[in-house]
């Protein structure tokens, strides 16, 4: 028998990645990368080392979420020029849950008690 992963024990943390466009989101599914800026990665990589941490993605001023992924990875310093945009840092690794894109208007009852408990978009 398959003994279970240590991360499967972890607490879960969630995040929303806002993408500039949708061409990075479409990279990132084929890929199984992403890349976020300098500012978001301490962040990202300590919750990344701390919990099982899934990114929800959202194209900015689409109205919708485009799906969410696992982090599988921390941030590396390698770059990636897939995204042909300065301002990025490392890339790491994402398993895709589910490509879907939902309506914010879906999610209205769920609110963030971190964010003043604003809506959740």
């Amino acid at each position: 028998s398959k003994s279970p992963s240590p991360r499967q024990y972890m607490p879960v943390r969630y995040f929303i990645m806002k993408s500039s466009n949708l061409q990075n989101i479409d990279i990132s599914q084929q890929k199984g990368i992403w890349s976020t800026t300098p500012s978001n990665e301490r962040k990202l990589n300590g919750a990344f080392w701390e919990s099982v941490v899934y990114l929800i993605f959202s194209v900015q001023g689409s109205g919708h979420f485009q799906g969410f992924a696992r982090m599988g990875s921390a941030i590396g310093c390698e770059k990636s020029q897939d995204w042909g945009s300065a301002g990025f840092g490392g890339v790491f690794k994402v398993d895709w849950i589910r490509k879907e894109s939902i309506p914010f208007q879906f999610t209205h009852h769920l609110l963030n008690p971190w964010n003043d408990n604003k809506k959740v978009q």
